[in-house]
């Protein structure tokens, strides 16, 4: 059940196939913290660590794992993956601005590009030759779109987004502020004279599904393609250098650097601020944690991986805690010098 004020406990509750244990008809509003939720909003607790503080919300209703303990005051919705289930109801509770379709009359196409009739195009707005935008896509205030490009539908262009020449952007795609597909990639050929540039005559496709965080750039690659993988999630001010090929539903955070020509494979994990080498792997199953530095070339197999160079977690463990005892270890050396002068200092006199 629906109303103009909000959604019931119930609808909510079969949108994410949970149980209610409560009042289903209770409307819900909004989306919040447990720890200020009021009245008519939703909040979830994810683990044991908050039951604590899940008691003491206010909130109307509060997502729970199955296996919890009694809330008496509060109507709850019970689901196997609590923050997955809020995620779901937050899309309905909040969804996404709508533009009605319109072009700016300040907005620039050119005569050969296909807008659809259901697209929105804002201010400033630029669309070269021969381009297509795709049905209910919108491309926000001060984007460039260049020549020969194909933006899919239901795509999501925010503010100052370039697009060059050439590049594909598929279905149900988000370009945040900034983003930047297609530059020339970083790669010049040394002479008596100075650096010579490699030319660059490839491409970008960035699959379906794919989410890019603000300021992130993607490199067109030399030759061929470079490729962002249908479901990939990529964070604010991320590089992907030319002809890297990410594969589908890969999440990489903030700040990370991909050097050219290399190949992170589907499911992967990057963390924040970790510097790939060129020609570099990452096989399906790995996750590499934050500040890692990958030697180009290297071979990374499943499994957890961190450090400088990259090396498995366990490795990594091992060699922190030993770099954690360097002051410790110097002082018991410095100790056993001396005992040895003194040892020989004991022994000289009575070899003479």
């Amino acid at each position: 059940m629906t109303d103009s004020k909000g959604y019931s406990v119930t609808s909510l509750a079969e949108l994410v196939v949970g149980t209610v244990i409560g009042d289903g008809d209770i409307l819900i509003q909004r989306i919040a913290n447990l720890d200020s939720a009021d009245e008519n909003e939703i909040a979830y607790v994810k683990t044991e660590k908050f039951f604590e503080t899940a008691k003491a919300s206010k909130a109307s209703c509060l997502i729970v794992p199955r296996e919890h303990p009694e809330f008496t005051k509060h109507t709850l919705i019970e689901v196997e993956h609590p923050k997955l289930a809020f995620s779901l109801i937050a899309a309905t509770l909040h969804p996404a601005k709508k533009r009605e379709p319109s072009i700016h009359s300040t907005a620039s196409i050119a005569d050969t590009a296909d807008v659809a009739l259901t697209a929105y195009l804002g201010p400033g707005v630029c669309v070269g030759n021969y381009s297509r935008v795709g049905t209910a896509t919108r491309i926000e205030a001060g984007a460039v779109i260049g020549d020969n490009v194909v933006v899919g539908a239901d795509c999501v262009i925010h503010p100052n987004v370039v697009l060059y020449d050439e590049v594909t952007i598929g279905d149900n795609v988000i370009l945040h502020a900034g983003v930047c597909i297609g530059a020339d990639g970083f790669g010049y050929v040394r002479d008596r004279m100075g650096y010579h540039k490699f030319p660059k005559i490839g491409t970008v496709v960035i699959e379906d599904e794919v989410e890019l965080g603000a300021h992130t750039c993607v490199d067109r690659a030399a030759l061929g393609r470079t490729r962002i993988g249908r479901g990939t999630k990529i964070d604010n001010m991320v590089h992907v250098g030319h002809n890297c090929d990410i594969g589908e539903r890969v999440v990489i955070a903030a700040q990370t650097g991909i050097s050219g020509s290399v190949v992170i494979e589907d499911d992967a994990v990057i963390g924040g601020q970790v510097g790939f080498g060129d020609h570099t792997r990452v096989q399906s199953g790995a996750v590499i944690g934050s500040k890692a530095g990958i030697l180009p070339g290297k071979i990374v197999r499943p499994g957890v991986w961190w450090g400088i160079p990259v090396q498995p977690l366990a490795e990594y463990k091992k060699m922190n805690a030993h770099l954690g005892r360097l002051p410790q270890m110097r002082d018991e050396i410095r100790a056993l010098r001396q005992e040895v002068e003194e040892l020989k200092k004991a022994i000289e006199p009575k070899n003479k």
